[in-house]
């Protein structure tokens, strides 16, 4: 950890994008490894996989089991795929992320066991691919790297969860490279549910070749403190990004997504829709950017941040933003921040609901149009069971 000591850390007001986030007397230093083994547990999922889900679970620094998915896919600790099939990992590994700061520097260099998933030229997998880090050790610090690549003409949906192994203190240090080839289509949904003693910093960014599709949810309930940096290129014509996120912190906790689409090419398309449920004493914020390049005419960008507040000492804090360097382009966003519709309370209660039953509906109502960006299946299915546990934990 020598090394991570004398690298300098963002601060809350000197550093572009981290204003909102306080990192008070952290210091990576403190923090000892992950270890390696030795670590017998079963993880909680906060999503829960369909029957024949391929998983890869990582606990601590402990490598997972490897698995040959169906048409030849991988899936496989990163750090074995990097000796077993290095002409498959080193063209993107590293080329997606770049080292910005103090986090990403210590990932690149630190990093151990971690996710790939490869699914070759036109291979559809069916199944969901479910990656789950388990982050147990108290006072220790797990650098976690995942890549996952589509060659052309693939389709695949992955599944990544971070949970805690218990209620100790720890840090969770992830950077994930998302690789799309042309005409490839992958879902990606990742949420966190680390206990609120934990940090949690990520570096998430995709790259979606020509006529690729990516479907990227994310999902915010777990850890005290941290940030997510979620960054999606457009690099080739006809690429389509649609970007879902949700969050639900209670108590002191406090969630930070900053966002980015980049159209980078010709006739491509984003759609973002975030949304927060805020209780106690929580604060958020998510920062987004619509980047459009000088090359990227006939851009079509649309990004929307909503917020409700449950309590009075609740903050959310939404912030939308454009970048246009193009002039034939359509970009449009949205925010909101508000308290719980007293008029839509009235009309419930009227109807003889008791005013929590009044609050849960309005709130499951509010929630429920991210569901609807999604057709019936089993990642629906998984996404609104945990939003409805999280709000059991909101409103109990």
């Amino acid at each position: 950890m020598a090394e991570t000591a004398t690298l300098e850390l963002p601060t809350h007001k000197g550093r572009a994008g981290w204003e909102f986030t306080e990192l008070g007397d952290f210091s990576l230093e403190v923090w000892e490894p992950a270890p390696a083994g030795g670590t017998d547990f079963t993880a909680a999922h906060l999503l829960e996989p369909p029957a024949g889900a391929i998983e890869l679970v990582q606990v601590d620094g402990a490598l997972g089991q490897s698995h040959d998915a169906p048409g030849g896919a991988l899936v496989l600790p990163l750090s074995v795929a990097r000796e077993r099939h290095p002409e498959l990992v080193e063209p993107h590994l590293g080329t997606i992320v770049s080292d910005i700061d103090a986090f990403t520097s210590s990932n690149s260099r630190e990093w151990e066991g971690g996710a790939f998933v490869w699914v070759p030229k036109g291979v559809r997998v069916e199944a969901p691919i479910l990656l789950t880090a388990v982050s147990s050790a108290a006072g220790t610090i797990l650098h976690r790297r995942v890549l996952i690549v589509l060659e052309e003409g693939a389709q695949a949906e992955v599944w990544e969860q971070y949970v805690s192994g218990g209620d100790e203190p720890t840090v969770l240090n992830t950077v994930v490279e998302l690789s799309i080839g042309q005409n490839a289509n992958l879902r990606y949904v990742c949420g966190q549910e680390l206990n609120e003693r934990s940090w949690i910093f990520g570096a998430q960014r995709a790259e979606v070749a020509r006529d690729g599709a990516l479907d990227w949810v994310a999902l915010g309930f777990g850890s005290g403190k941290g940030r997510m940096r979620m960054e999606t290129l457009l690099a080739g014509p006809g690429a389509d990004a649609k970007v879902t996120g949700a969050y639900a912190p209670h108590g002191r906790q406090h969630v930070d997504f900053d966002t980015t689409q980049e159209h980078g090419a010709p006739n491509t398309t984003s759609d973002l829709a975030f949304r927060g449920v805020l209780a106690d004493r929580s604060s958020a914020v998510w920062r987004g950017m619509i980047k459009v390049d000088p090359a990227a005419q006939q851009t079509d960008a649309f990004q929307v941040c909503r917020n409700l507040l449950l309590s009075k000492k609740a903050h959310a804090d939404a912030i939308p933003g454009l970048e246009i360097l193009a002039n034939d382009v359509r970009c449009t966003h949205a925010a909101a921040v508000a308290q719980i519709d007293r008029e839509q309370l009235f009309y419930l209660r009227s109807r003889g609901l008791d005013k929590p039953s009044a609050q849960r509906l309005v709130i499951e109502g509010f929630m429920a149009e991210l569901i609807e960006r999604f057709e019936a299946g089993p990642m629906r299915e998984a996404l609104a069971t945990a939003l409805e546990r999280r709000l059991n934990t909101l409103l109990d």
